[in-house]
């Protein structure tokens, strides 16, 4: 028995001393990519207004703008605003697929309108989402 141990321990010997074996376990830190490191895009708001979306002060406004391009004549004034930048929103009621009630997120843009946007219940798929703000 002491013979067969002597020689395991003679062939394990023989093999730590061969230069191709690795001793890699897997628990090793993996070395870092070299480059630079990846940048993970911003969140973006969910529902949001994009820019060249239309947002008016007043259901009434969203009908006479309406009206305005299909070409009929308006009495009164339009008061409605083009959306520059994505502005983030909350959904608060809904008048069919071409009316839909808003209130911006932050208080600084503004308080509440009207836009034709169609907006989905849910973020396009494949879009990162960072906040989630429709009241339905």
């Amino acid at each position: 028995m002491a013979t067969c141990l002597g020689a395991l321990a003679f062939a394990t010997g023989a093999r730590a001393q061969d230069s191709n074996i690795r001793f890699e376990s897997g628990l090793l830190p993996k070395k870092p990519k070299p480059g630079l490191p990846d940048v993970k895009p911003q969140p973006q708001a969910w529902p949001r207004l994009d820019p060249g979306a239309v947002l008016c002060q007043s259901e009434t406004d969203l009908d006479r703008l309406t009206a305005r391009r299909h070409g009929e004549d308006v009495t009164g004034p339009v008061d409605c605003q083009v959306v520059r930048d994505p502005t983030a929103i909350t959904i608060l009621q809904r008048k069919g697929p071409g009316k839909t009630e808003v209130r911006m997120t932050n208080a600084q843009t503004g308080g509440s309108g009207w836009t034709d946007v169609w907006l989905p219940d849910k973020a396009p798929v494949g879009a990162p989402v960072g906040a989630r703000s429709a009241a339905r």
